[in-house]
């Protein structure tokens, strides 16, 4: 442990008297059970073809060979089995975070890493923003309860230690902190020679937040005629990188190639930090009440937006709503990709989805930047593209 504030001290997020799946672990949990199977698949016949073609991305539908997230190294479905097995261990995981009741409020705790986007800052020597991608993905899965992130530890692991190195990295986590107003409260240093090859390292974060019981974000009152916002993501984010970087090699495309859509080098576009998305949520859930908040991580649409949903309805997406942003029309016409392939895999261009009732629209959108509607909830079930 590197240290941490103590309780009351300066730089302390707490008082002196209180006390590559996506998250696996982590459970919405509401007297002693999950709200609901975290899980649920893209029910067959849903994903029209031809879709791509009606949101911008050239390439990829109706072409029976191309790669896929597990032909790049990634199992989703593995990662669901996981889940399914350690939920008969342990009922009581299945949401974005986990919830643990704490006086009036619930303390909300999530953890993720940043998966292999380590490995293009180790190919461009740049440890500068990932320590925000990394913070990011934690606090966004936390701040879908509607909790204010309160402090956040990190574990980096290596070989050996390079000082400036992890300097950077650390820098990085603490704009990330700043970004979503939290605490660097601590975390761990592990110099384990011979386990990392020279120069690599891994990372891991924790953040822990908290929301007053009459004010947490559950979806239990999200109904038929809702309406979904979604807010545009900063790029590719923390997810699918293994295909990312599969679809590189096939085109033997360097990260010091300028892309062909507009400016920069595909290492620059690719290294863009995670947006963090606190500050819009927090806002948004104080002036409308929101319903509902997903996280558009690992899983893409279709294994995240059902995660909020109440059996028997469904997320209706308008996929003329938004224009894919050009890294992810790049990547589907040079690597071959399906659609369905596409939605699971990446965020698409949306990195964030509020669930707000049809009356709050205008005032939502005007709280966040690059919100816009991006379809509603219907009767049904899983997500449909139209």
């Amino acid at each position: 442990m590197r240290g941490s504030a103590k309780p009351g001290a300066p730089g302390s997020a707490l008082p002196a008297t209180g006390p590559q799946h996506g998250p696996r672990w982590q459970g919405l949990v509401r007297n002693g059970r999950p709200d609901r199977d975290s899980r649920r698949r893209l029910p067959g016949g849903t994903d029209p073809a031809g879709l791509m073609g009606r949101i911008g991305c050239a390439g990829g539908a109706g072409n029976d060979v191309g790669l896929t997230y597990k032909g790049a190294g990634v199992d989703i479905d593995a990662g669901t089995e996981l889940v399914r097995r350690i939920k008969k261990m342990n009922p009581d995981i299945g949401g974005f975070s986990g919830l643990v009741p704490f006086g009036d409020s619930y303390l909300v705790a999530g953890t993720d890493g940043v998966g292999t986007k380590l490995r293009l800052a180790f190919e461009l020597n740049n440890h500068s923003s990932i320590g925000i991608d990394l913070v990011a993905m934690s606090v966004n899965d936390i701040i879908t309860t509607g909790a204010q992130p309160l402090f956040f530890l990190d574990y980096y692991a290596t070989g050996v230690l390079d000082v400036d190195v992890a300097e950077q990295v650390v820098a990085g986590i603490v704009e990330g902190c700043r970004q979503s107003g939290c605490t660097l409260l601590g975390g761990e240093t592990a110099e384990m020679p011979g386990f990392y090859k020279v120069g690599e390292y891994d990372i891991a974060g924790f953040a822990v937040g908290a929301v007053k019981k009459d004010s947490v974000i559950d979806g239990k009152n999200i109904v038929a005629g809702d309406v979904l916002l979604g807010i545009a993501s900063s790029g590719v984010h923390s997810n699918g990188f293994s295909l990312v970087r599969k679809v590189l090699e096939v085109t033997k495309t360097s990260l010091s190639d300028r892309v062909p859509w507009g400016k920069g080098t595909f290492g620059s576009c690719l290294l863009e930090p995670t947006r963090i998305y606190v500050k819009d949520v927090l806002k948004m859930h104080e002036a409308v009440g929101l319903k509902g908040v997903v996280h558009i991580t690992g899983g893409g649409f279709q294994e995240n937006l059902p995660r909020v949903i109440p059996d028997g309805l469904a997320c209706r997406v308008d996929t003329s709503s938004w224009r894919v942003p050009g890294i992810f029309e790049w990547m589907q016409k040079n690597g071959n990709i399906s659609d369905d392939e596409m939605f699971r895999t990446f965020n698409m261009g949306v990195g964030l989805v509020a669930v707000v009732d049809r009356g709050s629209v205008d005032e939502a959108l005007g709280l966040s930047t690059g919100a816009f509607v991006l379809g509603e909830i219907v009767q049904g079930s899983g997500v449909i593209f139209s």
